[in-house]
């Protein structure tokens, strides 16, 4: 893993390739994230952050939109994936 500290999912640009860390938050937003694939261990992929409004991201191959106070409750570790490169690169391209 590139960094060792815990970054905050709502924060994270286009792109950004992750590992979940930890959900904070109440047992029924574990059990909602769990249920859209969103665990600890789980390589996630920023795909849109406009810093306002829903973020959209790839966990387990299905593109999940996120409101921002859920994913400011999700802490992510990046990782290096070849997948966010394509993601990266097409949003540059933009």
């Amino acid at each position: 893993m590139a960094s060792a500290q815990p970054l905050i999912l709502s924060e994270l640009p286009a792109g950004f390739c992750g590992v979940v860390a930890r959900v904070h938050g109440g047992r029924e937003l574990g059990a909602r994230l769990a249920a859209m694939g969103l665990t600890a261990g789980t390589e996630i992929i920023v795909l849109q952050n406009r810093g306002f409004g829903p973020m959209l991201a790839r966990v387990r191959d299905t593109r999940i939109a996120l409101g921002r106070g859920q994913a400011g409750l999700v802490t992510v570790y990046e990782c290096q994936s070849p997948d966010a490169e394509v993601v990266r690169d097409a949003t540059e391209a933009r």
